[in-house]
């Protein structure tokens, strides 16, 4: 006998309740994951309808006592159907409980109080209203007289206008009312978190050959029923978004809806003022700022159709649309697609998953797209389109490597190079922007030398090595370790250590050599309230101020065309992380950088000030050339079993218990290798980037492999071993495919 599992109301938030049913003989064959069903519930059998999560060929209970389901819902909102299967498949491929995954795709699951407006209609006639008027007057009733004058002048009022400018009292209304002089009306109001922003307008961009090329590419296969996914990859400032947006408008005219997803909150406002300037207020955004009433108002906008397009990171990707034809994921290269909580899904899988589902295109669009997405674009699996040039009459800027090492021994000690102050003076008495980005990615832990650029890695891994608390240097894939040392070991000098400057130090230090200037700063410490991303970059964007000094979040998508040189500051800092994408991460980051220059009409220039000027990622993102960065990088992950050439499946093991956790993580290694799975290779046990956290301890255990379906049937047989024994239920499991942080 087969069994189903249930969950009867998903916007309660009660997910980890799931009731097993009987599968009758007669829907043996036709029920699936995600399926809307009808079921008879609690003590009085009362009719319900409930979502399939799942089958079991065991009960978790009696089966005499277990009722059947009763039916399949026809016409059900296809939408929560295809969330349930979305959170199916998470379970499945990023190791996580169904509850887990079901809580990440229904992120709306209270209730909150709706906003109504309620309105009074006058039902009388004019003649009539106003012979009945002249008789509240001279009988002196002055409530009735004020309401019916205000009525016979509007026709129609709300409530709060009635009850605060004019002090009409609930007894009048309901005596109006009760003599049918009114009626009421009720009308529901959506909190809308961009309501009076922004203004539709009627704008035509003229498109160039390039973007005319790929937006009628991919309208071609999609007009012929082909749902592919597409790479779209276009340098910096090259219009992809006004890409974007023209097949959303044809996809809207087609009657379907479409997704936008972009890397940070901090593009929002930027964002939604662009699509809302296209397609006015069936435009909205879902995001963790939003307050409660407002993500609810806008998942019940997006569920009763009245959205077309929905903006945000990547929980957006759940919203509730029935009708989706287009989901787009800008920036795709950037690691906050992926999920750093159980499940450890990336959004561009997820999406392209419940793309599938409901006959939707995908559009991955980057200037620096992550190898993933290339390799699958060069093998044939993407569609893929190009654009290598920018819009308008703007032009890719000037870019200048300043080597560290000689400014040092020139005696130059300052934050910048000779040649960043000269730039920035220049600029300040043109009147025109600067941007300054500390690369601060990967800082935690890594040790360099000053003399000669080296960074201290591990001889099994190619990756640096982490110093501890105890003095020593450590890898965290494999676990070898070393004392630091007091010289560096490729030139014996003797300026070896980590990095030390932050966003405050360099604001001030802008502050002492240019005491003119008006400095912004732009880091974790300044964003932490609801509005203030929009705020700073609002006033940055006013021309409000001369500098803006931030990490990040400064250099991924903002356009703003009076900004006329970026310094990049201490540009190597992220290839010396314990992180075998350290290098792409660097060519990233630094093409993002220097491309939010020169994007008006004045030429732009960059300055990258690096210990480290030959190295291909510097070079590559100086020149904006991908394909010459790819060609070098493919190599090192084709020659150290690193994804995209390979399948990376990382076990994160915790426990209050030191000694417990180092002998479960030992058994689960050992307990790996017996199992022989061909073409697996395991690196670890080791300990974890940081080893202790809140008193609990860590361990890692990595796997290769060139097939996903390997190592996913080799989680599930993990995790079927672990079910099995009591000691595990001590210990904490998670799995995560291709990491992209370390643990």
């Amino acid at each position: 006998m087969r069994f189903v599992n249930v969950i009867v109301d998903i916007s309660s938030g009660k997910l980890d309740k799931i009731f097993q049913y009987k599968v009758p003989e007669s829907l043996k064959d036709r029920l699936q994951t995600g399926m809307q069903v009808n079921i008879p519930f609690g003590m009085g059998n009362r009719p319900m309808k409930g979502y399939v999560v799942g089958f079991s060929d065991t009960a978790d209970y009696p089966p005499e006592k277990m009722k059947e389901v009763t039916g399949i819902v026809t016409g059900s909102v296809q939408a929560e159907s295809q969330l349930i299967a979305l959170a199916a498949w998470m379970r499945k491929t990023c190791g996580s409980t169904m509850n887990q995954a079901l809580k990440t795709v229904l992120p709306v699951k209270q209730k909150t109080r709706q906003v109504v407006d309620r309105q009074a209609v006058l039902l009388l006639e004019e003649e009539e209203g106003k012979k009945l008027l002249d008789e509240y007057l001279k009988k002196n009733y002055r409530a009735k007289a004020r309401l019916l004058s205000a009525l016979l002048d509007h026709k129609v009022l709300d409530y709060k206008t009635l009850k605060e400018k004019l002090k009409i009292t609930p007894s009048v209304m309901k005596r109006f009312e009760e003599d049918g002089m009114i009626r009421t009306e009720e009308k529901t109001i959506y909190r809308n978190p961009f309501e009076g922003h922004f203004e539709k307008k009627e704008r035509s961009v003229l498109l160039n050959q390039e973007q005319i090329q790929a937006v009628e590419g991919i309208w071609a296969e999609y007009a012929e029923g082909i749902r592919k996914t597409y790479l779209l990859h276009g340098v910096t400032g090259s219009g992809k978004t006004e890409v974007y947006m023209e097949l959303i408008a044809r996809v809207i005219a087609d009657g379907k809806q479409a997704i936008v997803l972009i890397p940070e909150i901090a593009l929002t406002v930027q964002t939604v003022m662009r699509f809302h300037e296209r397609f006015g207020n069936r435009v909205s955004v879902m995001h963790s700022r939003l307050s409660d009433g407002e993500r609810y108002d806008q998942y019940v906008r997006a569920r009763e159709g009245k959205l077309d397009v929905i903006i945000g990171p990547r929980s957006a990707l759940f919203i509730p649309f029935s009708r989706l034809g287009i989901i787009i994921l800008d920036e795709e290269h950037e690691s906050s697609y992926k999920s750093e909580n159980v499940p450890r899904y990336h959004a561009r899988d997820a999406a392209v998953f419940r793309a599938k589902m409901c006959g939707a295109a995908v559009i991955l669009g980057s200037a620096t797209p992550s190898l993933e997405s290339y390799y699958l674009a060069q093998t044939g699996t993407y569609g893929f389109y190009r654009l290598t040039g920018r819009t308008g009459n703007a032009v890719m800027p000037d870019v200048s490597i300043v080597d560290l090492r000689a400014e040092l021994k020139e005696g130059n000690r300052s934050i910048f190079s000779r040649k960043l102050q000269q730039a920035m003076n220049e600029r300040l008495k043109s009147r025109q922007q600067i941007m300054l980005f500390l690369n601060r990615r990967g800082l935690s832990g890594f040790v360099s030398c000053r003399s000669c650029g080296e960074a201290i890695r591990c001889p099994h891994c190619d990756v640096t090595l982490s110093l501890h608390n105890d003095g020593r240097l450590k890898c965290h894939y494999c676990g070898y370790e070393i004392p630091m040392p007091g010289t560096c070991p490729s030139c014996n000098s003797r300026y070896i250590s980590g990095f030390r400057a932050g966003t405050q130090q360099i604001e001030k230090e802008v502050s002492k050599l240019f005491p003119q200037a008006k400095v912004l700063r732009m880091d974790y410490d300044t964003t932490r309230t609801k509005d203030s991303y929009e705020r700073i970059l609002t006033a940055f964007g006013r021309g409000e101020a001369d500098v803006l000094v931030g990490t990040q979040m400064i250099v991924k998508g903002h356009d703003f065309p009076n900004v006329t040189l970026v310094g990049v500051l201490a540009a190597d800092i992220s290839l010396y992380a314990n992180d075998y994408r350290a290098a792409e991460r660097t060519f990233q980051i630094l093409t993002q950088a220097v491309g939010r220059a020169g994007r008006g009409e004045t030429a732009g220039e960059a300055v990258i000030q690096t210990y480290m000027p030959d190295h291909y990622s510097i070079r590559t993102a100086a020149g904006q050339d991908y394909e010459r960065f790819y060609s070098q990088e493919i190599l090192y992950r084709n020659l150290m079993e690193y994804p995209p050439a390979y399948v990376m499946l990382g076990i994160y093991l915790s426990c209050p218990q030191e000694e417990l956790l180092g002998k479960q993580t030992r058994s689960l290694g050992a307990y790996i290798l017996s199992l022989k799975t061909e073409g697996v290779t395991m690196v670890g046990p080791a300990d974890a980037m940081l080893t202790k956290k809140k008193d609990i301890y860590r361990k890692v255990i990595y796997l290769k492999h060139k097939q996903s379906d390997v190592l996913t049937e080799l989680k599930e047989k993990l995790e079927n071993m672990m079910e099995k024994d009591p000691v595990w239920q001590k210990v904490t499991v998670q799995f995560d495919f291709n990491p992209l942080n370390a643990f």
